[in-house]
């Protein structure tokens, strides 16, 4: 009879192991039940994601490919462009000695122009039979 007592001792504390047991399985189905959803969700998440940023990768890159064609194109229209503007300098350069007489004067200039002026209309006049004197 003397161990008869700590028998239920025993098996209280066996009921208690289990309780503890019980709880802490619930406790952690509940947690991973969580981490479960959590996961699913991040996955889903993730998956989302990452097909905007590929779609983005692929928009970006025909960009890219875009600006580099439209890129080249301006390059070889620049060089054109400049090998004209090369030209019509040089051709200026050639003209310019013809076009700026440096040897005479503002008033010297205007003179000729008015005896020229002068003789056009006198020999207007003979072609329209006026009198000359």
């Amino acid at each position: 009879k003397g161990m008869q007592s700590e028998n239920g001792g025993v098996v209280g504390m066996l009921e208690v192991i289990e309780s503890d047991f019980a709880r802490l399985e619930a406790d952690t189905k509940a947690a991973e039940a969580s981490a479960q959803k959590e996961y699913d969700t991040f996955m889903t998440d993730s998956k989302v994601d990452k097909a905007a940023k590929s779609k983005d990768i692929e928009h970006k890159t025909a960009k890219k490919q875009d600006e580099s064609q439209a890129l080249t194109t301006k390059q070889g229209d620049l060089e054109g462009t400049q090998k004209e503007l090369d030209a019509a300098l040089a051709y200026f350069d050639k003209l310019k000695p013809s076009c700026v007489d440096a040897g005479v004067s503002y008033e010297d200039r205007v003179s000729r122009r008015k005896e020229e002026i002068e003789s056009l209309q006198e020999a207007l006049r003979i072609l329209n039979g006026e009198d000359i004197a």
